[in-house]
Formats: C-alpha cells, structure tokens, sequence
C-alpha cells in the first residue's frame, strides 16, 4: 500500500479529549453541564450499539445523557409530545433522534420539530440554511468529521478540485458545502453523472457517500489524491460464512493509488460522535452565552 492511512480513531480520541478539557472549564467558569439526549425508536441491533457508544462517550465527555428508548408502535404525536418536552427542558442543550425511523412516522416532521438550537445533528431545514449561507449554522456531524481529517491530512485545500460522490441531505449535500466554504472548486457526482469514473479521477479530494459496497474502483483515484470513504456496508465474506464491513471505495486498489485513505472501519466513524459532542458543547456555550474554546 502506497497511500497514508487516516487515522480516525486517533482523530477522534484528541478531539474528544479536546471536548473534555472544554466541558470542564464551561462547568467551573458557568456552572452548566452540556446535556445530550439520545431518542431511539425501535429495537434495531445496529442503532442499539451505536446509542450505547454514543452514551458512554457522552458520559466520558463530562457530559449528561439522556437516553429514550422507546417502542416501535410509538406513535408520531406521542414522540412529537417527547421531542417538545425535551425542547423545554433546560438541562437538555442538544437533542438526537436516532435514524430511520418506523415508516408511520415522518421523518421530516420530526427533525423540523426539534428546536434549531438543540439540533446536534445539524437537519433542521435553518441550520441546513445557515450552513448553505455560511451564518454558522450546525454542521452535520459526519461531513463535519470528514472535513477535519481533510484538513489535517492535506493542510490548505484552498483551490483544490473536490469531488463528492453522493447527494444525500446527511452527507453529500452538506459536505460539498462544507468544500465550497474552504474555497475547493467542488463537483458532486450521483447516479446519473455520465462518466463518473472520469469525474472521479479530477479529484484532489474525493469523498465517497453513495452507500455502495467497493463501488470507487482504484482507476477512479487521482494518483495522490486524498480520499475519504464514507460508506459502511455489510457484504457476505468470500468464505460464505459470516459478514465483514466495507466502504464504497474498493481499498486495496485504491490505496495503491492515493496519497491517503480512510479504512473502514475506523476512519470517518468514530470522528461522527466526536462531532456530535462538539455540536453539543457548542449548543450549550450559545444556550449560556459563553464564549466557547476552539476545539477544531
């Protein structure tokens, strides 16, 4: 392997102890605790482990979680009534409902339901405007995390061709903005741009979130190219027995070919609940008009 591995999980710890040496001095200085509280609805194996993980580095934050497990027959006025509470409740500064939910309940009501302030995840249709704007608006956790290792990768992207494989509101969207606003020339790419392998290879930075397994083929990378693989997808092991996770870019052809890499697992992943404590810091410096310290 030719490329530099990113290293997420190493990212994530400095950042997260970052949040913590934070966290401490807003409680000694304004007397608040950040709290986080985490909605999940269902009984889905995967968001179970994640809402754990996010909780018990929550805790390690110095912070206060939440926690709402709540049934999949839950209706949508019932976790509309929840969401209002927690919208009250002064002791909560950020508030995350765990996606997909169960097809009776709609999604869109329920992101524009949680006030804009305590948006952590970053969805509600102001914060998405803010971030478009550039006025400050909460960046969504998992471009946010992407653009920081960029940027401790490659350094100044100013005037670098960025290509955003990917179009979703999660991460395509705002992570092209997120380059547009650091002066990349940015191109997105989805499923119906004619000749995405030749888009991919003009790439300085080229982000994959298409949730395709190994679909970014080695020949798509720019030689030296900088490439941040957001995918995470279960495929069958070549053995027939079991399962193994992959991103949307085809690793070892790839890594022969860029400059870095992220791994999957443990590249953009752990960045994503690092980010989610600093979105909840920072929702919690502007509840209490403190000024907060520079974690990025």
């Amino acid at each position: 392997m030719t490329a530099i591995l990113i290293d997420g999980k190493g990212a994530s710890q400095k950042l997260r102890e970052e949040i913590a040496t934070a966290v401490a001095r807003l409680k000694l200085e304004h007397a608040v605790t950040p709290g986080l509280a985490v909605v999940l609805v269902g009984e889905d194996p995967a968001s179970q482990i994640y809402v754990k993980n996010k909780a018990r580095q929550t805790l390690e934050a110095g912070m206060a979680s939440f926690e709402h497990r709540l049934a999949e027959t839950i209706t949508e006025s019932e976790l509309l009534s929840l969401i209002a509470k927690l919208n009250a409740d002064p002791n909560v500064h950020g508030i995350l409902v765990q996606l997909p939910l169960p097809a009776h309940i709609d999604e869109k009501a329920v992101i524009e339901s949680i006030a804009p302030g305590k948006d952590v995840d970053g969805f509600h249709p102001e914060n998405v405007g803010r971030v478009v704007a550039g006025e400050g608006g909460v960046v969504p956790c998992t471009p946010l995390g992407s653009l920081i290792l960029i940027k401790q990768a490659v350094g100044d992207i100013a005037g670098k061709n960025a290509v955003v494989i990917g179009r979703s509101n999660i991460v395509g969207k705002p992570m092209a903005q997120l380059l547009l606003a650091h002066h990349c020339t940015v191109t997105i790419a989805h499923s119906r741009t004619p000749e995405i392998a030749s888009v991919a290879r003009t790439a300085d930075i080229l982000v994959a979130a298409v949730g395709r397994p190994e679909m970014v083929k080695g020949d798509w990378i720019k030689p030296g190219a900088c490439v941040i693989d957001v995918g995470i997808n279960r495929v069958a092991k070549e053995s027939g027995e079991g399962y193994k996770v992959v991103g949307d870019v085809a690793f070892s052809e790839a890594s022969e070919v860029a400059g870095c890499i992220t791994p999957v697992p443990g590249g953009v992943g752990p960045m994503t609940i690092a980010c989610l404590l600093a979105n909840t810091y920072l929702a919690t410096c502007r509840s209490v008009g403190a000024p907060p310290m520079e974690i990025f």
